[in-house]
This record gives structure tokens, C-alpha cells and sequence, in this order.
């Protein structure tokens, strides 16, 4: 949607209401005002469709906590791994506005932890599926990640579908990851055997996660 500045005299009381509520909601006052006369007139922008896709993602996030959200462009869920001091993990998804270098939005996977074993443990995970997805999913091809300690990011590439379709696609996707990293963390003890059990589901499954982002 594209935007334009334009100059509008309002009473003082209400753009001082306008700014609390802003502030509120972890955005600017334009956007708001935005947002409210998009309502009004029965327009949808781009963070009424962020919305409805978290919603759906929301509405079937069966074994996940949600997190309150810090901002409408993103969500975040979360998921404990059967590991040792039970280590929580945060799936972050944001969706932008417009999209940014060939990217419509970004998939953070990420535990906080100082557990080298465990961090090391978490980076092997990541690039066996980082490769999975590569071999065995055509549509993975020019998928941007970005690998740091703890954390793994991914790309995501907004298809021409409609909110519903999009939320179950993106929860569809990190609940079949979050399903696969704890069948890793379930054979830790034979992570070879445990690779080549997992590689052979992910081609099972290849069909399945190709409908996905």
C-alpha cells in the first residue's frame, strides 16, 4: 500500500489521546491514524493482514506459549525442549510491510543459553536442516539464513495467498521444525543414526513442507 504525507489539523486532546494509544500499541501516530480511518472506510493495510495471519497462526498453535506481542509485525512462540533444565525456545516470526531485499518478512529461531554443549548441539541441528530443506526442497532455493550462536534466521517469502492460508503455512512450518529439532535432542546420544532417521522422514515430509514457506 502506498503512502503519501498529507497535512491534517486535529484538536490537541486528540492527538494527545491518538499518542498514548500509539505508545500503547508500539507504533507511530501516523500509523495509527492510519490504521483507524482504514477501519473506518473498510480498507485493509498491511498490518490488518500481519494480523489476521498471527491470529491464524494463534488459533492453531496447539503446544506453544505465545508470547504477548511487542510490536503488530510480529509474533513469537515458544517451546520447551526435553533436555536436561527443560531450555525454552522462541520462534519469532515478523512479516514487513514492504518487502526488503527479495524478503517479506523473517522466521527467527533462537535459545538463550551459555551451554556450549548444548549450543553446539543446536548448530548441528541447524545445518542438517538448513541442508534438508536445500536437497530435498526445490523451493528453498535462494532461502537466505543466517546462522549465529543459539540462533538460526530464515527468510520468508510472502506467497499470493490469502491471511488463513498464510498463517497455517508459517505454523505449519515451525511446528514441523520445533517437531524435528526435539527428535534430534530425543538421539543426541547417536546423532549420526539420529541424522539419517530424520533425513529419511524429511523425505516423507518433503511434499508436505514444500507447501510451506
Amino acid at each position: 500500500m502506498h503512502k503519501s504525507i498529507y497535512s491534517l489539523v486535529l484538536a490537541d486532546d486528540v492527538v494527545a489521546a491518538v499518542d498514548r494509544l500509539a505508545y500503547e500499541m508500539h507504533t507511530s501516530r501516523s500509523n495509527l491514524i492510519n490504521q483507524i480511518l482504514a477501519e473506518r472506510l473498510s480498507c485493509v493495510t498491511p498490518e490488518m493482514r500481519m494480523q489476521a495471519v498471527f491470529a491464524r497462526m494463534e488459533e492453531l498453535a496447539n503446544n506453544f506459549r505465545i508470547q504477548e506481542q511487542t510490536s503488530a509485525r510480529m509474533l513469537s512462540l515458544q517451546s520447551q525442549l526435553d533436555y536436561k533444565y527443560k531450555p525454552t525456545v522462541q520462534y519469532f516470526v515478523e512479516l514487513y510491510r514492504v518487502p526488503k531485499d527479495g524478503e517479506d518478512g523473517r522466521l527467527r529461531i533462537q535459545l538463550r543459553t551459555q551451554n556450549q554443549n548444548l549450543l553446539t548441539v543446536l548448530e548441528q541441528f541447524f545445518r542438517l536442516w538448513m541442508a534438508l530443506e536445500e536437497h530435498y526442497i526445490p523451493q528453498a532455493a535462494g532461502t537466505v539464513y543466517r546462522v549465529s550462536a543459539g540462533r538460526l534466521e530464515r527468510s520468508i517469502r510472502n506467497p499470493d495467498v490469502d491471511e488463513d492460508t498464510l498463517g497455517e503455512m508459517i505454523g505449519g512450518y515451525v511446528r514441523t521444525f520445533d517437531r524435528y529439532l526435539k527428535a534430534y535432542f530425543a538421539g543426541i546420544t547417536h546423532p549420526q543414526e539420529t541424522a539419517a532417521r530424520l533425513e529419511q522422514a524429511f523425505r516423507k515430509d518433503a511434499e508436505r513442507i514444500t507447501k510451506s514457506i
